[in-house]
C-alpha cells in the first residue's frame, strides 16, 4: 500500500488569479463553504459569516502589533447569503496576524451590539494570539493566526475500547507538572505531561481527561488576595473553540499551533492511553452585559447568546452567559469543532461540562428531544467518539439517569458520588443507593444494553467517581469536616457546602498517627469500592497517592501549591500508592466487575447484593455492613470470573459469611483495607488467603474476594 502525506490541494486553488485590488492588495471572492482561514498556494482563504451584521473588514496585524497594518474590507460581491468570503493574495501565514470588524445596528434590548471599532477574533481560529506567556498582563486584544498542519499521525486506528473497559484519570495540563517535584524538563505544559506518560502507564490508567485545554483566559477576573496573584486557572471560560492553549506549549509554534499536543495525544495513544477532552460549550469568556466583546458578541449577540426579552443574557452557567447551543448557527459551530478536534487532533472522547445546558431551547427551556445532542450523537464523523455528559446546569436542570441521550451518550453519576460518600464515611441511610450504586446504578440506567450502532445504555452510560476537579480530593475527603476556601478571597462563601467529607477526628494536618492510619484506611476503602463498582471508574489526577488542597474545594483560582501535584508525596505514601495501582490492576483482570458475561458454571447469579450473610440476598434499608457479588464465564480464560466485595461502615468488627461454592472452588481474600499488622493491604495472585466461610471484617474497611 502505498501511503501519501501530503495534502492533497485541488488544481483550481493553485491557478486561482486575482479579479481585483483592495488597498494594495490582489484579491477575489474566496471559499464560501470554508470557515476560518486557510492557507492556499496562492494566498490565504478568509471566510466569516454574520446574520445581522451589514459589513465586514478584515484586519491584518505584524506579529504582536496592537494596531493593523492593513483594513480591507469585503465588498458586496464577496458575500452569499450571510457569508463574507475573499481570498488575498500572496500573504505569508508567518508574517501576519488577523482579525475583523463588524458594522451593523446597536439596539441592546433587540439583542444588537455591534460595534464597528471592535477588534473580534474569528469564531473558527485555529490558533490565538495576544496573550502568552501564561498571566501575561498585557493584552492588547486578541488576533488569529493561520496555521499549517503539517503533523502526519501515519496509520493510527481509532480506539475500540467500550466505556466499560476505561479507567479514566482526571487531570488539569498545568498543575499535574509545574510543582517542582515533578521533576520534568517542561513544567506545566503539554511537553511536560508526556515526560509523565511512564508513570500513568505503570499506574495502570488507560484514558486521560484534560480539564479545558481550549484557548481561555486565565487572567479573566484575577487579582490580588493575602498577596498572591488568583488566576481563572481551571480554564472553563472559552476563547476559542478551535484553537490549544498556547500557554501550555513549551516552545514557540509560530503558524504551526498544536504540533507538541499532537505529538502528545499520539505518545498517549502509542502507550494505550485514550485522551478525552473537557469541553465548555455552555458559555464563553465574554460574560455578562459588563463583559468583553472580543468575539461572538461583535458577530451576531443575538444568534450566539440566550438573551431575554430585554436583551439581558440568561446564566444558565453561572458565569455571565449562556450559549445559544440549539440555535442552527451554534449548534453547527459545536459539530465542526468536535469534528475538527476528532480529525485534526484524534481525541477519544469529550466531555461536556454543564452539558444540561445543551439540551435548553433558545428561551431557556428544557426539549424533550434537543437538536444538539441529537445531532451529535447520530453524527457519523463522531460515530465511534465517546460523549460523556457532565447531567446538569446552574439553572437548577438535574438530569442525573434521564440526560436526553440517544441511547448514546454516558453521564457523570452524581448520585453515585454523593451516596457513595455519605456510606463509606457511616450513613446508614444510604445503605440501598450505594448497593444499587456498586452494582452499576440499573435504576438509573436501566442495566446493561448495546446494539449493533454501538449504543450505549446502563452500565456503558455510568461514569462513577468519588473526587474530581470541582471538590475535594481523596485525601481531604477524609481530612476535613468543612470547606476552607479562605484563599479564594471570597470569605469561604465559595464552593459547595454539601461535601459528605469526614476528617477522621481531627480537623486537617496532623502528626496523630491514629488519625493518620484511619484516614488511609478510609481512602483505600474509596478506592477498593470505586474500582469494584459497575460503570467507568473516574478519579481525579493524585489521589492516588494523597495529594491534598488543604481543604480547598473550588481550586479554580489557585495556581499554586494548593492545586499543583506535589510529587513529593508519591514517596511518602508509596504504601497507598502500591494499593492504588493494585486495585486498578485487579479491575483490568476481572472483566466480571466491568460488564455481564455468559453465566458463570458453578450457578452463581450474575450479580447480587447480600447482607451480612451470603445466603440472604435483601440487604436491611439502614445496613452498615453488605456485600456485592459478580459472577460470569470468562471466554478469554475458559474459567468462571468470581468477586465477591464486601463493605463494613460500621466502627466494631462484623462477621460475615461468603458465598457457598460447588466443584471444589473456594473463596481467597485478595483485599483487606484493615491490613494484617504488616502494612500487607491486598495479595497477588497465587498469594491469597483462603477462607472457608467465615471472615470478621474489622471497623471501617473493605474486603474483597476471588473464586477460583
Amino acid at each position: 500500500m502505498k501511503l501519501y502525506t501530503q495534502k492533497y490541494v485541488p488544481e483550481i486553488h493553485k491557478s486561482l488569479t486575482p479579479m481585483a485590488e483592495i488597498e494594495g492588495f490582489p484579491v477575489r471572492p474566496g471559499l464560501f463553504d470554508v470557515h476560518g482561514a486557510m492557507m492556499l498556494p496562492v494566498g490565504v482563504n478568509f471566510t466569516v459569516h454574520t446574520h445581522y451584521g451589514t459589513s465586514c473588514t478584515l484586519l491584518l496585524f505584524h506579529r504582536d502589533a496592537l494596531q493593523p497594518y492593513a483594513r480591507i474590507p469585503f465588498p458586496d460581491a464577496y458575500k452569499i447569503g450571510d457569508v463574507y468570503s475573499m481570498i488575498v493574495f500572496g500573504l505569508d501565514i508567518e508574517e501576519f496576524e488577523y482579525a475583523y470588524q463588524i458594522d451593523g445596528p446597536y439596539e441592546p434590548e433587540n439583542g444588537l451590539v455591534f460595534d464597528r471599532n471592535a477588534i473580534l477574533l474569528d469564531p473558527y481560529a485555529r490558533s490565538v494570539a495576544g496573550q502568552r506567556p501564561w498571566g501575561d498582563r498585557k493584552f492588547g486584544g486578541y488576533h488569529a493566526r493561520v496555521v499549517r498542519d503539517v503533523f502526519d499521525w501515519g496509520e493510527m486506528p481509532q480506539s475500540t475500547r467500550t466505556m466499560s473497559d476505561l479507567i479514566i484519570y482526571e487531570l488539569h495540563v498545568r498543575g499535574f507538572t509545574y510543582h517542582p517535584s515533578s521533576g520534568v524538563t517542561h513544567r506545566g505544559t503539554f511537553a511536560g505531561l508526556m515526560e509523565k506518560i511512564p508513570y500513568l502507564k505503570e499506574l495502570g490508567i488507560n484514558a486521560v481527561e484534560l480539564m479545558p485545554i481550549f484557548e481561555f483566559d486565565e487572567m479573566m477576573n484575577s487579582r490580588e488576595v493575602n498577596g498572591k496573584t488568583l488566576y481563572d486557572y481551571w480554564g472553563y471560560n472559552t476563547v476559542g473553540f478551535f484553537a490549544p492553549n498556547i500557554s501550555y506549549i513549551s516552545t514557540d509554534e509560530y503558524n504551526q499551533e498544536g504540533t507538541e499536543l499532537k505529538e502528545l495525544i499520539k505518545a498517549f495513544h502509542d502507550n494505550g492511553i485514550e485522551v478525552i477532552l473537557d469541553v465548555v460549550f455552555n458559555h464563553t469568556a465574554e460574560g455578562n452585559e459588563l463583559g468583553p466583546t472580543f468575539c461572538f458578541k461583535g458577530f451576531d449577540n443575538k444568534v450566539y447568546y440566550m438573551l431575554t426579552p430585554e436583551g439581558n443574557y440568561y446564566n444558565f452557567s453561572g458565569c455571565g452567559n449562556t450559549l445559544n447551543c440549539n440555535n442552527p448557527i451554534v449548534r453547527l459551530l459545536i459539530l465542526e469543532c468536535l469534528r475538527y478536534w476528532a480529525v485534526s487532533y484524534r481525541i477519544d472522547g469529550f466531555r461536556f461540562d454543564l452539558a444540561s445546558i445543551l439540551g435548553r431551547h433558545e428561551d431557556g427551556s428544557p426539549l424533550n428531544n434537543p437538536p444538539l445532542l441529537e445531532l451529535l450523537a447520530t453524527d457519523p464523523v463522531l460515530r465511534n467518539v465517546k460523549l460523556i455528559a457532565e447531567a446538569w446546569d446552574a439553572g437548577g436542570m438535574y438530569q442525573v439517569g434521564k440526560f436526553p441521550a440517544s441511547k448514546r451518550w454516558a453521564e457523570w453519576n452524581g448520585r453515585y458520588r454523593d451516596c457513595m460518600r455519605s456510606f463509606l464515611k457511616g450513613d446508614s441511610w444510604h445503605s440501598w443507593d450505594a448497593a444499587w450504586s456498586i452494582s452499576g446504578s440499573g435504576d438509573l440506567y436501566g442495566g446493561y444494553y448495546s446494539d449493533n450502532n454501538n449504543n450505549y445504555a446502563g452500565y456503558n452510560s455510568c461514569v462513577n467517581f468519588l473526587t474530581c476537579h470541582d471538590g475535594f480530593t481523596l485525601y481531604d475527603l477524609y481530612s476535613y469536616n468543612e470547606k476552607h476556601n479562605e484563599e479564594n478571597g471570597w470569605n469561604n462563601t465559595d464552593g459547595s457546602n454539601d461535601n459528605r467529607s469526614w476528617n477522621c477526628g481531627i480537623e486537617g494536618d496532623t502528626e496523630d498517627a491514629e488519625v493518620l492510619s484511619l484516614r488511609f484506611r478510609m481512602m483505600r476503602n474509596a478506592c477498593a469500592v470505586l474500582m469494584c463498582s459497575r460503570g467507568t471508574p473516574m478519579f481525579f489526577a493524585g489521589d492516588e497517592f494523597g495529594n491534598s488542597q488543604s481543604g480547598n474545594n473550588n481550586a479554580y483560582c489557585q495556581d499554586n501549591e494548593i492545586s499543583w501535584l506535589d510529587w513529593s508525596l508519591l514517596e511518602k505514601n508509596r504504601d497507598f500508592y502500591e494499593f492504588f495501582k493494585f486495585m486498578i490492576d485487579y479491575r483490568h483482570k476481572h472483566p466480571v466487575i466491568r460488564k455481564k458475561l455468559p453465566d458463570a458454571i458453578c450457578g452463581m447469579e450474575p450479580l447480587h447484593t447480600h447482607s451480612v450473610y451470603a445466603d440472604e440476598k435483601e440487604i436491611p434499608g439502614d445496613a452498615m455492613t453488605f456485600a456485592v457479588s459478580f459472577a460470569g464465564y470468562n471466554t478469554e480464560t475458559g474459567k468462571d470470573d468470581l468477586v465477591y466485595v464486601a463493605i463494613n461502615t460500621y466502627w466494631e468488627d462484623v462477621l460475615i459469611t461468603v458465598p457457598t461454592l460447588n466443584h471444589q472452588r473456594a473463596w481467597y481474600l485478595s483485599v483487606n483495607t484493615w491490613g494484617d499488622g504488616q502494612n500487607r493491604y491486598f495479595y497477588r495472585e497465587g498469594e491469597e488467603v483462603r477462607i472457608d466461610r467465615e471472615f470478621i471484617m474489622r471497623p471501617r474497611s473493605v474486603a474483597v474476594f476471588t473464586g477460583r
